[in-house]
């Protein structure tokens, strides 16, 4: 390092005599003390921030030196390297943030330290021309953030140069960040300037105090690790105490952490997410993804993108390999962390993903996103809208270069991220109505013909049978229940392929999807099963001839059933089973009223219609002249209490269904 790379902070205050200074004093603009009060008591809930903020301001000043020396060489003062360094002087109780940016005259410390709404940026931009924005990557110096020093200091004083100006054309800025400040001219021989922090008694004792190193550069790595330029803090060694050797002593010699003259970078002066994908190992990948997450796994998968537009960001997206525990509890903190000019703004931005994809993990850089005055919390506006939308089209788009790979590995890794995230997923088909059919093509589901769940809905419409117009499902609890539902039964006999749904969410879901790729969706536990060409004029001549000739049982069964059916009704679904369960198109199967229910929803009345099977013993034995009233009432309500657990119902009086059967068995 050259002879400036020594103490700067010492450097700079010797530097900085006064040079028969003129104080004048100033006040701030009239409502700047309600404002200050806001900024240090209400916008930043968190202490820790104004290291972020101050670090931000020092590396907008670089870049903009750096801009206005393309055009000025001389600027350099022939120190081009550019850096931020962090002071602590625990005697005095003070923080020093040191840049060697571009600086400020008496007239900019007034300007822009003297109204909390100013921003340098703003007003460096608008004297550029349109070509010149282009290069500007929104340069700027200080805004409300340099307030947010108040926070934790009971005065700050600033020292300053502009590049390219005398040493005598120096300033020092100070104020107690109430109502005034003053403003004096220093001999200053370096550009740039120097902040210092006087520390409040909370925040320079104790655990709270920010006097400790390691603390500090704790906050660095977490807020401004990303910051290009390097942050510097004096390195400390371990020396040992100095023991005379004619001296014989039993006790060990000790020692002590010191400081020395040379700075060491505490971060990393680069931005993963900024540099070419194609220069990045995988490993580095890895590496901030257990950084950025504290997953002890790799990533199941990342995607890593500029994109330019209206809107430019760059996203770095990561898949995790397995589901964290608090997946399905949508209150919980998610999101992306999100970074403004590589500057760290918050951690779970979840305005920045819908919430289906509530487990993706990642950055998102953006140069222009609206933030409000704190850089806290997001402004909702298209600008959002634009990059959660982007988000998610891309997500959704790895997702499926996965599941429709040809590579064995790429395979298995969907097969993972489906096992692990495939119900999140679906929630999408009622949350994202624009990529919906993006998210049907990833979803895979157990058939009746085959018990993995691997079937995606183009697979299925792929293996229909001939003249089959419609995709055909149903919903269960489970696997076993959807295999053995009665209404399976006329498709296993006719070997129809149904899709078994037997995720909670499922029959939630399909309320959304109606069709894939043109293709009806039909539930064939609700409404009327209408096979089409697949079921002949004999079967339909049967079916209708059994109804009249079963009207008189049907009759005495609408009055036994009462207010427990909607409908009886003679059943063309129905093979093995003597009878089930039907709800009509839209209505709450008797499955989803009980989840409802568990969840402490009201749950609407519903009633299902029984549909009973005209060629089963059992029905046929309703038609015996010999059954009493009485008995064929408890006929009637244990058929239907029977239809109801086959449909994954819940008997309302279990111990009345018990004795009906008891009964019956004794005769």
């Amino acid at each position: 390092m050259d002879s400036q790379s020594t103490d700067q902070a010492s450097t700079d205050q010797a530097n900085t005599t006064s040079q028969s200074p003129e104080l004048k004093k100033h006040s701030f603009e009239a409502e700047v003390a309600q404002l200050l009060h806001l900024v240090t008591h209400s916008l930043y809930s968190n202490a820790d921030i104004f290291v972020r903020e101050l670090v931000s301001n020092a590396s907008d000043a670089c870049d903009k030196l750096r801009f206005e020396a393309t055009n000025d060489d001389s600027l350099y003062e022939d120190d081009g390297e550019l850096r931020i360094r962090i002071a602590i002087d625990e005697e005095a109780k003070t923080i020093t943030l040191i840049d060697n940016g571009i600086g400020m005259n008496e007239a900019d410390a007034i300007e822009n330290l003297g109204t909390i709404a100013k921003s340098g940026t703003k007003a460096f931009l608008d004297k550029l021309s349109e070509s010149q924005k282009q290069e500007g990557q929104l340069i700027g110096q200080f805004g409300v953030g340099f307030y947010s020093g108040f926070i934790v200091a009971d005065t700050i004083s600033v020292e300053s140069r502009k590049a390219g100006d005398s040493a005598d054309k120096g300033v020092r800025w100070i104020s107690d960040g109430t109502g005034m400040f003053t403003v004096e001219p220093i001999n200053k021989a370096t550009r740039g300037t120097t902040i210092t922090l006087h520390l409040k008694p909370e925040y320079s004792e104790g655990e709270d105090s920010y006097l400790d190193r390691s603390k500090i550069k704790s906050l660095v790595n977490k807020y401004s690790d990303h910051i290009s330029l390097p942050i510097q803090m004096r390195k400390e060694v371990w020396q040992e105490d100095v023991v005379d050797s004619e001296e014989e002593s039993d006790t060990p010699a000790g020692g002590e952490m010191v400081l020395t003259d040379d700075w060491e970078t505490i971060n990393k002066a680069s931005a993963l997410w900024t540099r070419s994908a194609a220069e990045i190992e995988d490993e580095e990948y890895v590496d901030f993804y257990k950084n950025i997450t504290y997953d002890m796994d790799a990533p199941l998968t990342w995607t890593h993108n500029r994109v330019e537009g209206r809107v430019q960001y760059t996203q770095l997206l990561y898949i995790p390999k397995t589901a964290p525990v608090d997946l399905y509890t949508r209150e919980q903190q998610h999101g992306l962390k999100l970074y403004v000019k590589r500057v760290f703004i918050m951690d779970d931005a979840e305005q920045l993903l819908p919430m289906y994809l509530r487990f993706v993990k990642g950055v998102i850089d953006s140069a222009d996103l609206p933030l409000n005055v704190s850089r806290e919390l997001l402004q909702e506006s298209r600008d959002v809208k634009s990059i959660r939308d982007g988000n998610a089209r891309r997500i959704l788009t790895t997702l499926a270069s996965l599941a429709n790979s040809e590579d064995s590995e790429k395979q298995e890794k969907f097969a993972q991220f489906y096992t692990e995230f495939g119900d999140v997923i679906k929630e999408g088909l009622g949350e994202d109505m624009g990529n919906q059919e993006r998210i049907a093509k990833l979803l895979r589901y157990s058939t009746s013909t085959q018990d993995s769940v691997t079937t995606s809905f183009e697979d299925y419409k792929g293996r229909m049978k001939e003249g089959q117009k419609a995709i055909y499902y149903i919903t269960a609890d489970s696997l076993a229940a959807a295999k053995n539902s009665p209404q399976l039964e006329l498709f296993k006999k006719k070997n129809i392929e149904v899709i078994l749904m037997t995720s909670r969410v499922d029959e939630w879901a399909m309320n959304f999807l109606t069709s894939f790729d043109e293709t009806p969706l039909q539930n064939i536990a609700k409404g009327a099963v209408d096979l089409g060409d697949l079921q002949d004029e004999e079967e339909k001549a049967e079916a209708q001839k059994a109804q009249e000739t079963l009207k008189p049982v049907i009759d005495k069964l609408k009055k036994a059933l009462g207010e427990r059916a909607k409908d009886v009704k003679v059943s063309t679904r129905l093979v093995d089973s003597p009878a089930c369960l039907v709800v009509g198109e839209g209505e709450l199967s008797p499955q989803m009223i009980q989840m409802l229910k568990q969840m402490g929803q009201e749950v609407p009345e519903s009633k299902p219609t029984l549909e009973v099977n005209p060629d089963h013993p059992l029905i046929k034995k309703l038609e015996s002249s010999e059954h009493v009233d009485a008995d064929f009432d408890k006929l009637a309500q244990v058929i239907f209490d029977q239809a109801l657990l086959a449909d994954g119902g819940q008997l309302e009086d279990p111990a009345a269904y018990l004795k009906r059967v008891n009964e019956l068995l004794m005769r």
